[in-house]
């Protein structure tokens, strides 16, 4: 039979290896926030943001590459500029791609998806994407919806 110490002992090394453990797996589920490599930076502005967030994903064809560094109001345009950080890896995006704010499921976490264009030139930092579509604001669709469809007379 085992001492109380060695089983206090025990129980504590598995309790310590079990917390390590989910350490590293909030670590890596989160790619520790940041990108393998390094970066640069993009911007693009939107009319609407929805309920995008700084360190949310950039994702294109499915694809994590980058991820949403900072959000701010542009105070001359009204709009929201958004700064991503692209991953050095995904160098060849043609200057030409869309951006457009998508959810990930019907209540999901909301992210940036990209299009590619047919550009010949590249992406470079600094470099500021033209073509956007702001985000889906749930609220808004309703209330069109509503205000639409009951000013409407049946024949």
């Amino acid at each position: 039979m085992k001492s109380s110490h060695q089983i206090e002992f025990t129980a504590g090394l598995f309790l310590l290896l079990g917390i390590a453990a989910l350490v590293f797996l909030a670590i890596h589920a989160t790619d520790g926030g940041e990108l393998q490599g390094g970066g640069y930076r993009v911007t693009a502005e939107f009319g609407n943001v929805g309920g995008l967030k700084p360190r949310a994903n950039v994702s294109m064809g499915g694809v994590r590459i980058g991820s949403v560094e900072s959000i701010t109001l542009d105070p001359e345009k009204f709009t929201a500029r958004v700064v991503m950080i692209i991953g050095d890896r995904y160098r060849q995006i043609p200057d030409d791609t869309s951006a457009s704010i998508l959810t990930s499921g019907i209540l999901g976490d909301q992210y940036i998806g990209l299009e590619p264009g047919g550009s010949p030139d590249y992406l470079q930092d600094g470099s500021q994407i033209m073509i956007t579509q702001s985000a889906l604001v749930l609220e808004q669709l309703i209330s069109r919806f509503l205000f639409n469809s009951g000013g409407e007379k049946k024949p």
